[in-house]
C-alpha cells in the first residue's frame, strides 16, 4: 500500500472535501483524485461515496479510515527511531504561534534552537489563536503555541506559562475613570475600548472571564478593533482610547512611561498560553523543540 495515497486518503476523509484537500497538501485537485484512485484500485473497492454532493466513506472507506492514522504514526515512529541512529536532528520544523506568543516571547528561545540543531530548517507562522490552531489541524504546522485553552479530542494542551490581561491607556492623557490602580467592573463599559479582533486568543479570555462574572463583552463600548497588539498600543499611546491586552507585551512601554496599566477589581484577567500539538508521534524535530522550550519555561519560572 502506497504511504502518499494513504495520507491523501487520509486528509481528503477528515476533510470530505477534495478540494480542500488539495490545499492543505499543496496539490492539484486532479492529483488528489489520482491518488484516491490508485488506493482504490489497489484495494479493489469504493472509499467514498460520490452520489451525493455530500463527500462521504462507503463501509470500505469507514475501515480504512479506523486503521489510517494508526497507520500514518506508525510509520512516523519508525522514521524517528532510525532517525535516533544517526544520533542527529534533522528535518523541517513549522512552528505556529499567536501573536502575542509570536512576536513578544518565542523570537527569544529560536535562537537557542537552531544553534543547538543547526540542521533543522525552521519556520514561524504568526496568526490569531483560532487560526494556529485550523493550520495545526490542517497538517501546516507541527507545534503551535495559544492564548486560550482548546477543547479538542485530537490535540494534545500543554499550558507553559501564566500571564495576565490589563487595561492600557495614555500615561501623557490618561483616561479619567483609570486614574488609580483599578477599576469597578461596572465602568467597564464606560471606557472607549480598542479591541483585538474576532478568533484572538486575548479577546476570548476577556469574554470568558466577563460572562463569569455576569457580564456581557457585547455591552462594551468597541471604538475599533485592530489585528495586532502593537496598533492597539499606538492608538492608545495616542489617546484613541484605551485597551485590554496581555501585561507580557507593555513591559517596554511602561519603563519608558508611555502606557498605564489598570486592573478591574475582583475580575482577575489571568490565563494560561498553551504549546499545543496533534495526538500523534512527534517528528524529533518537534520533540526536541517541545522538550527544550518547556525546559527553558521551567527555568525562567
Amino acid at each position: 500500500m502506497n504511504l502518499e495515497h494513504l495520507k491523501v486518503f487520509f486528509t481528503a476523509a477528515t476533510k470530505k472535501n477534495f478540494s480542500e484537500t488539495a490545499k492543505v497538501l499543496h496539490l492539484s485537485q486532479p492529483s488528489v483524485s489520482l491518488h484516491i484512485k490508485h488506493l482504490e484500485e489497489y484495494l479493489n473497492t469504493t472509499l467514498f461515496d460520490r452520489s451525493t454532493k455530500k463527500m462521504e466513506l462507503t463501509h470500505a472507506g469507514t475501515i480504512l479510515f479506523s486503521y489510517a492514522e494508526q497507520l500514518i504514526q506508525l510509520v512516523n515512529q519508525v522514521e524517528k527511531d532510525i532517525s535516533l541512529l544517526s544520533d542527529t536532528i534533522h528535518g523541517d520544523l513549522r512552528l505556529g504561534a499567536s501573536l502575542t506568543i509570536g512576536e513578544y516571547l518565542l523570537p527569544y528561545y529560536l535562537g537557542d534552537f537552531i544553534k543547538q540543531y543547526p540542521e533543522v530548517n525552521l519556520s514561524l507562522t504568526v496568526d490569531n489563536s483560532f487560526q494556529i490552531i485550523e493550520k495545526l489541524l490542517d497538517g501546516k504546522i507541527d507545534l503551535g503555541f495559544i492564548e486560550a485553552a482548546i477543547p479538542r479530542k485530537e490535540i494534545e494542551s500543554l499550558p507553559f506559562l501564566e500571564d495576565e490581561l490589563v487595561i492600557i491607556s495614555s500615561a501623557r492623557d490618561p483616561h479619567p475613570l483609570l486614574t488609580g490602580e483599578s477599576i469597578e467592573p461596572e465602568l467597564l463599559f464606560s471606557l472607549p475600548i480598542i479591541a483585538r479582533e474576532h478568533g484572538s486568543g486575548t479577546r476570548q479570555v476577556l469574554e470568558t472571564n466577563l460572562l463569569k462574572h455576569q457580564l456581557e463583552f457585547e455591552q462594551l463600548k468597541i471604538i475599533m478593533e485592530l489585528e495586532n497588539t502593537e496598533s492597539i498600543k499606538s492608538a492608545v499611546e495616542s489617546g484613541l482610547g484605551v485597551g485590554i491586552i496581555s501585561k507580557t507585551t507593555i513591559q517596554k512601554e511602561l519603563n519608558l512611561g508611555l502606557l498605564k496599566q489598570t486592573r478591574i477589581k475582583g475580575i482577575p484577567l489571568k490565563r494560561f498560553f498553551y504549546l499545543i500539538h496533534r495526538k500523534q508521534v512527534l517528528s524529533m524535530a518537534s520533540d526536541a523543540f517541545k522538550e527544550l522550550f518547556i525546559a527553558n519555561m521551567k527555568e525562567k519560572n
